[in-house]
């Protein structure tokens, strides 16, 4: 009996020391919630208080544990954590579903709809991307009356290859891979079954696009080979930065003359076909313009006080950009400057002549895009694109299109909104009138070279880890 009456009371105050030890400890977290100045730790009970009798809170808190009723179950009233309040105090886990949301910010969606990126990943090389050429459509008839290979890209690199893209061939878009130079790849030219490259070994290539051979090596340069273009008649034009450009005849692998000498390296090269003119540009700051079939110099463009490193020529007009921060229109025939735009802040690292508008486009280091419409004598600058966060690599304008890419990965394309919707705009308008129609999200990679294919809506970009980005921005993926 008195061992039965020593277990009783045993348990009688192992349930009172229970009872009493949650009730101190609900009390102590409540003090916390509502006086927050004297809040107390909540995992020991209070010192200076009695174990008390179990209160009515306590046991409907544990029967609520225990509960099969949902409606009946709750959570601790007095267990806190930190609440999302504006005034950013803490709050009862009770209080919280009562209590007014935070304030949603709503952040706006960097770039377009993923269904309308039609950016593709080409991957294949092994060093970054140092030269990129698109075959259009025009290239194509021009030099062989034949469009099969429109539309293709041709990639150099670092690790001395030359690839071939067909973008038609989704998934597959690898279709060959030409090896042979011993350095980085700087330029890129074809025709309908041949393509050529330059190189930093002083060598250019000529290779069979069918076999993926070489069909000859043209050797005769004393600097890396800068700039490559192959004409009609099976001849190729060359220049390098030992300052030379070099007439080539494909067929008996000699070659034919060098057509101009610059006293410093050339940096870009423009030939006109039709009238036998050539222009290039260099490290000289001069502009320098040769009438090939005649074998003399025409003119001297001088004007520039840093590099010319872009230039465009179309009929009697050239277009020279500097790291003076100008660019510069030209006549061909008398050599005489027109206009000096000089609204960039960095060197002028893009230009484009727009024939349909008469316009002029320049795109800088410092990210900026200016369109400049030709008016009474005078340019004007029409319109400022600052999308790009980066230098300009390449603008490429057609009738109503405007492809610009650029060395953070940015890509963007323009159409004439006015001319789409049947709207006719004055002549002094026309440049204004190009509307932003698509940009892609932009990736980490930096890129080296850009080139765009208007005529098919195409744009690839090509960064220094090697990877090739296609965009088609009227195609839907």
């Amino acid at each position: 009996m008195i061992k039965l009456r020593g277990l009783l009371c045993y348990l009688q105050q192992v349930r009172q020391g229970y009872w009493g030890i949650l009730q101190g400890r609900m009390q102590s977290l409540s003090s916390s919630v509502h006086n927050l100045p004297t809040q107390q730790p909540h995992d020991a009970a209070d010192e200076t208080q009695q174990p008390a009798e179990a209160s009515g809170l306590g046991r409907s808190w544990v029967q609520s544990m225990f509960s099969r009723d949902p409606a009946t179950r709750r959570p601790p009233a007095a267990r806190v954590r930190r609440g999302a309040s504006d005034s950013g105090v803490l709050v009862a886990n009770e209080d919280i579903q009562n209590a007014v949301p935070p304030r949603k910010v709503e952040i706006p969606p960097i770039g377009p709809k993923r269904g309308f990126s039609g950016v593709r990943i080409l991957r294949g090389h092994k060093g970054s991307i140092t030269a990129l050429h698109a075959v259009t459509r025009h290239e194509v008839y021009d030099l062989t009356s034949d469009q099969e290979d429109a539309g293709y890209f041709i990639s150099g690199s670092a690790d001395c290859t030359v690839k071939l893209w067909d973008p038609s061939h989704r998934g597959s878009e690898l279709k060959a891979t030409l090896i042979g130079h011993t350095r980085a790849i700087r330029a890129i030219s074809s025709d309908k079954s041949r393509v050529v490259s330059g190189s930093d070994d002083q060598c250019v290539f000529v290779w069979d696009k069918q076999t993926s051979g070489v069909l000859e090596e043209l050797k005769g340069h004393e600097a890396q080979v800068s700039c490559v273009k192959m004409l009609s008649g099976e001849r190729v034009l060359t220049a390098s930065h030992d300052g030379s450009v070099k007439m080539w005849d494909v067929r008996t692998d000699t070659c034919v003359a060098t057509v101009g000498r610059a006293s410093s390296a050339i940096l870009c090269m423009e030939y006109d076909d039709n009238t036998g003119i050539l222009a290039a540009g260099g490290r000289d700051a001069v502009g320098n313009i040769w009438d090939i079939r005649a074998g003399r110099q025409m003119q001297k463009l001088v004007g520039h006080t840093k590099w010319i490193r872009t230039l465009r020529m179309v009929g009697d007009t050239i277009i020279t950009g500097s790291d003076d921060w100008t660019a510069r229109v030209w006549s061909v025939s008398d050599g005489h400057c027109d206009a000096v735009l000089a609204c960039h802040a960095g060197p002028i690292t893009s230009v484009e002549y727009c024939a349909s508008d008469n316009g002029v486009i320049t795109g800088s280091q410092d990210g900026m895009v200016r369109l400049w419409d030709i008016g009474e004598g005078s340019l004007q600058c029409a319109k400022n694109v600052s999308i790009h966060s980066s230098a300009i690599l390449s603008i490429k304008a057609a009738d109503q299109w405007l492809a610009i890419g650029a060395a953070d990965n940015s890509m963007s394309l323009f159409h004439r909104l006015e001319q789409r919707q049947g709207v006719l705009v004055g002549k002094g308008d026309r440049m204004a009138g190009w509307q932003l129609y698509r940009t892609p999200q932009r990736s980490a990679a930096v890129v080296r070279c850009v080139a765009s294919d208007i005529d098919r809506g195409r744009i690839c970009s090509g960064g220094r880890n090697g990877i090739l980005r296609l965009w088609e921005p009227m195609v839907q993926t």
